[in-house]
């Protein structure tokens, strides 16, 4: 049954030609700047660096009310799913002494690079991924996608990297005990151009937390909300992720709030 709200005419017509308040006008204003920038981010950020977002973008909107407009309006970010980690360490070949002992901060670019391997699904079957990831800057300096887990993954990521950053003896490289980074191949490259190796504890994934915590990004963000029909598929986007957005454009608290692009660009900025 319809109910008729008795309103009188005198009424409605004030209504409609009372002014809305200036209060209110940055409230609906802020919602709209909340939900663009959240589309925008493809609902990756939080409410922290949504916030930091916007005032970089030179809006006038407080934390708090980024928070609230979220919270009110049912605003969230991508669902995330675990991941689990898979190393095979049962085996006898060379491992490096674990240099790097869980101290993660680094003083400038190509000072700790830390590597590891990762797997995405597809309907054709598995892709690993193996990444090298600057400790300075959180880039990905170097990358290798393939249908197969095998020791020239990891030489092809590491030598992608060597070739876009040229870093300096001395350099330690990080990974975990995994059978790829005890291989003969992957050993030669870092006594080639005077590296330090290090490798984690057996089976202990905080030793390379660093570039576990970007797996999970990248699958948070990512890769738990495609089906992927084919490995081309997967990898024209995971590439098109690392290389114009993580890697570009991603904000990071840990950064200051800057992209890893901008942090490397402020150092040699500085630098110079």
């Amino acid at each position: 049954m319809c109910h008729v709200l008795k309103i009188k005419p005198s009424s409605y017509y004030d209504w409609l030609s009372r002014d809305i308040s200036d209060q209110q006008i940055h409230r609906n204003q802020s919602e709209l700047l909340v939900r663009a920038a959240h589309s925008e981010t493809r609902e990756r950020y939080g409410v922290e660096r949504l916030h930091a977002k916007l005032i970089d973008q030179g809006h006038d909107i407080s934390l708090y009310m980024v928070r609230r407009i979220k919270e009110e309006h049912g605003i969230k970010c991508r669902r995330h799913k675990r991941f689990k980690v898979t190393t095979d360490s049962d085996h006898s070949k060379l491992v490096y002494p674990n240099v790097l002992d869980q101290k993660f901060d680094a003083n400038r670019p190509n000072e700790v690079w830390v590597s590891d391997i990762t797997y995405i699904w597809t309907a054709e079957g598995w892709l690993y991924l193996a990444g090298v990831k600057d400790l300075y800057t959180k880039e990905l300096v170097g990358y290798a996608i393939n249908k197969r887990m095998t020791a020239d993954l990891v030489c092809r990521a590491l030598n992608m990297a060597i070739k876009n950053k040229r870093p300096s003896k001395g350099l330690i490289v990080h990974s975990d005990r995994g059978s790829q980074y005890c291989s003969h191949a992957y050993h030669k490259i870092i006594k080639q151009h005077h590296f330090i190796g290090s490798m984690s504890g057996k089976g202990n994934c905080y030793d390379n937390a660093p570039i576990e915590s970007f797996w999970g990004t990248l699958k948070n963000e990512l890769v738990y909300h495609q089906d992927y029909k084919t490995r081309f598929t997967a990898i024209n986007d995971i590439i098109r992720y690392i290389e114009l957005y993580y890697n570009q454009t991603r904000i990071q608290k840990g950064l200051g709030y800057k992209s890893p692009r901008q942090v490397w660009f402020d150092y040699y900025r500085q630098a110079a």
